[in-house]
């Protein structure tokens, strides 16, 4: 297990849905440590500035530290917990599957439950069940009053229950909120690299706040670094299971993501070709991806002040958005090189000409 690894770990079992990503900045601000001057914003994201051998330009790489999860809304007086989703999420991937609820009482482990399906009407049975037909069962019986005894109330954060995992083939991970807490992993990795090599620039790496509930704490961080060039670390869909309908070649293995398009944002042309070269050059694996529907927070980074040149590196990933995702080692270090060679190649007159 080296450092990658550990930090992936540690990040993705930790807890961190949109507005409570306290935990996770301590994590972020623990590994940046000595790798530059660590400030926060005040949405919380997490910013950490490595001067290069020059002021500017500036350049931003940012992950989001948030994880799809969901909010207490209710109790019932039974003492069933009715939730929200807090993000995107489809109600095939929710039923039976655990979950841990963050009290003031501390946490609490559940498992979504539903009506059974032997008492399921035939065109109910046809139908995704809508989270709002679902509720959590934390162990609610006629002799354990749980608002009572838990504390449970409404606004209580929730995540996944899932811990991070190396399946059989080892260079595959599986965890819940890889989507984005590689994205986190990947600027400390780079950070760590550019701390020993030179670079002609002054980095800011950042980890931004509530991505999944519409890129907030993506347009407070970057109106904090005013950055020349901006690039979002996400993750994408790897189209390389049965019955996936994508056109690309996003699959575990392909190495580096360059997104070409996505619903929010249409990258700085200039800036994706200098990504492109430098994985031909240095023979770093890679491949292009789209994603039509949903973005990225380059999305808040791109249209920043009169603009911002911007791209999206992303990993390849089968599952987001629910409590098992699954992602490849090799992907992962291949952005990290692209990430460093292409932040080692953004001098004052590349950037100039984007």
């Amino acid at each position: 297990m080296d450092a990658s690894h550990t930090l992936l770990k540690e990040l993705t079992e930790a807890f961190g849905p949109p507005g409570h990503e306290t935990e996770i900045a301590g994590i972020m601000r623990k590994h940046l440590r000595g790798l530059g001057e660590v400030t926060q914003d005040r949405l919380g994201s997490i910013i950490c500035k490595q001067r290069g051998k020059s002021e500017e330009p500036r350049i931003m790489m940012a992950g989001h530290m948030d994880e799809v999860g969901f909010m207490v809304k209710g109790v019932t007086k039974e003492g069933f917990v009715k939730f929200l989703p807090m993000g995107g999420w489809w109600g095939h991937v929710l039923l039976a599957h655990k979950v841990r609820i963050r009290t003031a009482k501390g946490d609490v482990l559940g498992v979504v439950g539903s009506k059974p399906p032997h008492e399921l009407q035939e065109d109910e049975r046809r139908k995704v069940m809508d989270i709002k037909d679902m509720f959590i069962d934390v162990g609610a019986t006629s002799y354990f009053d749980v608002k009572k005894r838990l504390g449970i109330g409404p606004g209580d954060p929730i995540i996944p229950e899932a811990p991070f995992s190396v399946m059989s083939n080892d260079r595959l991970y599986l965890a819940k909120a890889l989507d984005n807490r590689v994205g986190c992993a990947l600027v400390v990795d780079a950070l760590r690299r550019l701390a020993k090599a030179p670079h002609p620039n002054t980095v800011y790496g950042v980890a931004t706040t509530m991505e999944e509930v519409g890129l907030r704490g993506a347009q407070t961080s970057v109106a904090a670094v005013k950055p020349n060039v901006a690039i979002a670390l996400d993750v994408g869909i790897a189209h390389d299971t049965p019955g996936s309908l994508g056109d690309g070649d996003e699959k575990l293995g392909g190495g580096a993501g360059i997104l070409v398009y996505d619903a929010s944002m249409i990258p700085n042309v200039k800036l994706r070709n200098l990504a492109i070269e430098i994985c031909d050059k240095q023979k770093i694996p890679y491949h292009l991806g789209t994603v039509e529907r949903g973005g990225t927070d380059a999305g808040r980074f791109h249209i920043y002040d009169t603009g911002v040149p911007s791209l999206v590196i992303f990993i390849p990933t089968r599952y987001i958005h629910s409590h098992s995702t699954i992602m490849d080692r090799k992907d992962d270090d291949a952005a990290v090189r692209l990430l460093v060679e292409l932040t080692k190649r953004l001098d004052r007159k590349t950037v100039d000409n984007l």
